[in-house]
């Protein structure tokens, strides 16, 4: 496959080896902070919708935060094809000005948030039970929690430094808050190694849950005093889960699917400059991960995925960007097909390497 590249964790590869894989045995599909690159999953995640290949059997986690609770909010909708094409079609869209704030970037993104969910649908979202929600936010603490740039640019430094020293560090700062729907928390929340609180999902909190996922610092201002969940400033979940950085496996035949846009997993956020750190053995052991090969990113538009950047660089000609992402949405299509073939043909066994 000169498209796609698919890695597994041990025991991942263990089932994919033994031939009886199919996707009944993904039980969490994880959805990272990547911002824009969000767009190169797209083609893969309605694939998923339109085969309906995920949660036949029993309920899928749909666990993520920033662009990946954005993603994922769209799927236990009444029509979630339709859901996930108008957050397409809004996020593309979305135009930076050179006199935004980060109040102003709050509320267009509010904007996006309602193109795409219907405050009709959300009861229906909530008691899906072929879906069920873990969208992770942070709620800030100390300096972090300010919305006086230069307080929080000294807060996000410190925590950088205390970051390199160990994680743990940053709590005094940050604090995991994971947002869900369905009769119990999801497993990850459960386990003794988690650290955060868990808080249901409702109709009032719903589309201000989903938006402080993806306030990004210093970017655009936190989502404050979320109805349910403890008061305070909420903000972009990537703080603490960037990538990947829990083990959501309850039993030893799970599988946890991942769609990523790089081989580089980086726990948290303030990692990305950290070359050394990586999740830990344990959290990868159940992980299938699939991403696009150089090959296929290097016939992009540009030679490259969108990020935000993006937005700066065209920020005088939003109509140019615009169009680069609805090709690259465009090339990104056909990975989902690519896939599934893999999984029902048995040929992932050929193709899959171990992590």
């Amino acid at each position: 496959m000169d498209k796609i590249c698919i890695k597994a964790g041990k025991r991942a590869y263990q089932i994919i080896q033994d031939g009886g894989f199919n996707l009944d045995y993904v039980t969490t599909y994880v959805g990272p902070a990547v911002g824009p690159r969000w767009l190169i999953a797209s083609g893969f995640d309605l694939t998923l919708l339109q085969n309906d290949v995920l949660g036949r059997k029993k309920s899928v986690v749909l666990c993520g935060s920033s662009s990946g609770a954005w993603r994922f909010a769209a799927w236990p909708q009444p029509e979630p094809e339709k859901s996930y094409r108008a957050l397409l079609e809004a996020y593309i869209a979305l135009t930076l000005r050179r006199t935004d704030t980060p109040h102003t970037l709050l509320r267009s993104l509010m904007d996006v948030v309602n193109a795409y969910l219907e405050d009709d649908a959300l009861p229906f979202a909530l008691t899906n039970k072929k879906y069920r929600l873990a969208i992770i936010t942070c709620r800030a603490r100390n300096l972090v929690a300010s919305e006086m740039r230069w307080v929080q640019q000294i807060g996000l430094g410190i925590c950088f430094v205390l970051n390199a020293i160990n994680p743990s560090f940053l709590y005094g700062f940050v604090e995991r808050v994971v947002f869900y729907n369905g009769p119990k928390p999801p497993y990850f929340c459960l386990r003794d190694d988690f650290r955060g609180q868990y808080v249901p999902l409702s109709e009032i909190n719903f589309k201000h849950v989903v938006l402080a996922s993806g306030a990004i610092p210093l970017v655009v201002t936190g989502v404050r005093d979320i109805y349910g969940a403890p008061k305070g400033v909420y903000r972009d979940g990537g703080i603490i889960d960037y990538h990947l950085s829990h083990n959501y496996a309850a039993k030893d035949d799970e599988i946890i699917l991942f769609f990523h846009h790089q081989e580089r997993i980086i726990p948290g956020w303030l990692d990305k400059k950290l070359n050394y750190r990586r999740p830990a053995g344990d959290i990868l052991e159940h992980v299938l991960m699939v991403y696009p090969s150089r090959n296929f990113i290097e016939k992009l538009p540009g030679g490259k995925i969108p990020d935000r950047d993006d937005f700066m660089i065209f920020i005088d000609d939003p109509t140019q960007r615009i169009r680069t992402w609805w090709q690259v949405v465009e090339h990104s299509a056909p990975l989902g097909e690519l896939f599934l073939e893999l999984v029902e043909s048995k040929k992932i066994k050929h193709v899959v390497e171990r992590m």
